[in-house]
């Protein structure tokens, strides 16, 4: 588009911008979408030139121009949410733990590991084969060289131990 078509654009806009709203109203299926399109082509015709090369049909090309517009303003809008919507999510709680918590977790996890220090050594084993390690017991037991009858009693005074102490 050379300098000098720009700004016949922009006036014929002006001057065809009833039967150009139709138009573009027809397309869109708003009223109020198709004048805010036209006025942005408008603003953006009137604007520097950028481009160079002349234009054949000028209502054609400002429908599509403003056609666009509309689009890429629909496309932004969409991304947004609407206020209601960013209020709620505000007052979600967050889901990650708090200072509080985050110490009073590792207060636990302290305490569970003397705990677990003062336990027999095969308990001990057995407990963490299958809480740590995820090992069934019938794992535990072949890896231990016991019967799966141990691992189960061992496993049992194990928590009992645990809940009882960390209960206080």
């Amino acid at each position: 588009m050379t300098e000098e078509t720009r700004p016949v654009l922009a006036d014929y806009l002006a001057r065809h911008y009833g039967s150009l709203k139709r138009r573009v109203t027809r397309l869109l299926g708003s009223s109020d979408l198709a004048g805010d399109a036209l006025h942005d082509a408008w603003v953006r015709l009137s604007a520097d030139p950028a481009e160079a090369s002349p234009v054949r049909s000028p209502g054609s090309y400002v429908v599509r121009m403003a056609v666009n517009i509309a689009v890429d303003a629909l496309r932004r809008g969409s991304r947004s949410l609407p206020l209601d919507e960013v209020e709620a999510l505000i007052e979600l709680a967050d889901p990650l733990p708090g200072p509080a918590q985050t110490t009073e977790g590792r207060s636990e996890l302290a305490a569970m590991a003397r705990l677990l220090e003062r336990m027999p050594p095969r308990r001990r084993e057995v407990f963490l084969l299958v809480h740590l390690e995820c090992l069934t017991q019938e794992e535990v037991a072949r890896r231990l060289g016991c019967s799966k009858r141990t691992v189960e009693y061992e496993l049992k005074y194990a928590h009992d131990y645990l809940v009882a102490r960390m209960e206080r």
